[in-house]
């Protein structure tokens, strides 16, 4: 049988990602298809990480290209993340090329403990992930990561992060005691930010995950204003009262032109370990109604789950001290989730143009 481009490109189109839902055919160019005396060569190159996804992905791809009649034909699957854009006017930050933002309304919704396992999913995909605690006032990233060291500094200026289970991190919960309250008004407080986010050597990351504290006050702000975000995740429970704030979250980003990458409902059902009864505690579907009612996509639900809290107060969290459970792969579907929707953001163009200089004549 004689293969031609097309022929390859038609299947592709058939083939669809099974995280993003969209054809394959967009993360292959005509480069990347090569055909030699009936022979395909396909490289499939992903904008989000997937390294354990690549063989099924792989899989589905030569089934579809065997089905077409093409029976000869290797694939090789593959990922490279790249910048996205950030507001305008707001400078990088060195060794990072994208900033996500996980916030909430309200606390106690569990947004911490969703921030680390999705940082520990990514990382499992094979991305370079670094995790920023911005809440100053209550660091949790410190315990929930299990360190507690604090972070060297060979310059007397900045800082190495501190590194938790392969992910880089840092928080003020490094450099105070834990029960010594950081008893700070506001310009201090978005000064500690800044200087926990640049003064921090973070070392070739392709997300940095910050885990924002509650509310819509002047960390948030300074987020908006001064930090480069691609995007935002908000993290919530059904309940009506973490939806309220969780709604005034979600229009804070959409002000300060931050997109918002989807909502997540935590702690959505309850199933008892004894009987296995589920029940929804803090009600059904809240998160998802609001997804729907703002047109931001629905990026996946949690459980309430006695292990979630018991490997986060160990510093062991689930994606790692059980990642063959239901849990861990909710959060690690979640996390691809997130990742796509990254990819599907513009590109970051800034070092395409030159500085440009304005002289008086």
């Amino acid at each position: 049988m004689s293969v031609a481009l097309v022929d390859v490109r038609a299947v592709l189109e058939q083939v669809l990602d099974p995280v993003t839902g969209v054809s394959l055919s967009r993360a292959v160019k005509d480069t990347q298809i090569q055909i030699a005396n009936g022979r395909v060569s396909i490289q499939v190159v992903l904008g989000y990480p997937a390294a354990r996804r690549f063989e099924s992905l792989r899989s589905l791809l030569l089934e579809a290209l065997q089905a077409a009649g093409i029976a000869q034909a290797e694939v090789a699957i593959s990922s490279k993340i790249i910048a996205h854009a950030v507001q305008p006017g707001v400078a990088l930050v060195p060794g990072i090329r994208n900033i996500i933002a996980v916030a909430s309304g309200k606390g106690g919704v569990g947004k911490s403990t969703t921030a680390v396992n999705l940082a520990l999913a990514l990382q499992a995909e094979g991305a370079r992930v670094g995790l920023l605690d911005a809440d100053i006032y209550g660091p949790s990233v410190p315990t929930l990561l299990g360190v507690s060291e604090r972070p060297d500094s060979a310059d007397g200026k900045t800082m190495s992060p501190v590194v938790g289970h392969g992910i880089q991190t840092n928080s003020i919960g490094f450099m105070i005691s834990e029960d010594n309250p950081a008893i700070w008004r506001g310009p201090m407080v978005t000064q500690a930010l800044e200087q926990l986010l640049r003064s921090t050597n973070w070392d070739n990351l392709d997300y940095l995950i910050i885990d924002m504290p509650p509310g819509t006050g002047d960390i948030a702000l300074t987020l908006a204003q001064k930090v480069p975000v691609v995007g935002a995740v908000i993290v919530t429970t059904p309940q009506d009262l973490a939806l309220l704030d969780a709604r005034k979250g979600l229009r804070m980003f959409e002000k300060v032109n931050i997109p918002v990458l989807g909502v997540i409902e935590n702690m959505a059902i309850h199933v008892c370990s004894q009987c296995g009864h589920a029940e929804h505690i803090f009600g059904e579907g809240g998160g998802q109604r609001m997804a729907d009612q703002y047109k931001v996509s629905w990026l996946g639900a949690l459980p309430l789950s006695m292990a979630i809290r018991v490997g986060a107060d160990a510093g062991k969290p689930t994606v790692l001290s059980d990642p063959g459970s239901e849990a861990a792969k909710l959060y690690g579907e979640i996390a691809a989730r997130v990742a796509a929707k990254v990819d599907t953001l513009p590109k970051d163009l800034s070092d395409k143009f030159g500085v440009i200089a304005v002289k008086r004549t």
